[in-house]
């Protein structure tokens, strides 16, 4: 009986995980904040997470900074002369009842001229400030992981 209460534990685990890893402001959540771990010498890194507006009403991320870096950007990944190229974009629309992916080979935080690398190994966390044009800014923790999770390579 417990050996079994222990395995469904651990399989439990990571969903609690998951779970713990959500942000709210206004009728926005933010789930998954995570980055790739990088060598010491990478000039710049990306952030992911997945935005759920619940309201009635779109939103809109118009920017975001970290310490981490003296530029954070919104970046999107689009084909090109059938060339995956990687731009920047004004801001990212968030309509009512749907989902903004923030996702490798999609939308993602760029940060720019690095500050503080110590904060892009495994396991470690920073801090990155989202902010909306109705929501209002909201400071998540980005966790660095040295591989993707496999909830946040979906897409709604």
């Amino acid at each position: 009986m417990l050996k079994n209460l222990l395995i469904l534990a651990a399989l439990l685990l990571p969903v609690s995980f998951a779970q713990a890893d959500q942000y709210k402001v206004g009728e926005l959540t933010i789930a998954q904040p995570w980055s790739m771990e990088l060598p010491p010498n990478a000039p710049a890194a990306a952030a992911y997470f997945v935005i759920h507006n619940s309201g009635q009403q779109p939103d809109r991320l118009v920017s975001v900074d970290t310490p981490i870096a003296a530029t954070a950007e919104l970046h999107e990944h689009v084909h090109a002369n059938g060339l995956m190229k990687m731009q920047q974009v004004p801001a990212v629309d968030i309509p009512p009842g749907a989902d903004a992916t923030f996702a490798p080979m999609g939308y993602h935080v760029m940060m720019l001229d690095l500050k503080d690398k110590s904060s892009l190994i495994e396991g470690a966390q920073f801090p990155l400030t989202l902010h909306f044009e109705k929501s209002g800014n909201i400071t998540v923790q980005v966790v660095v992981l040295k591989q993707a999770p496999m909830q946040g390579m979906h897409n709604h």
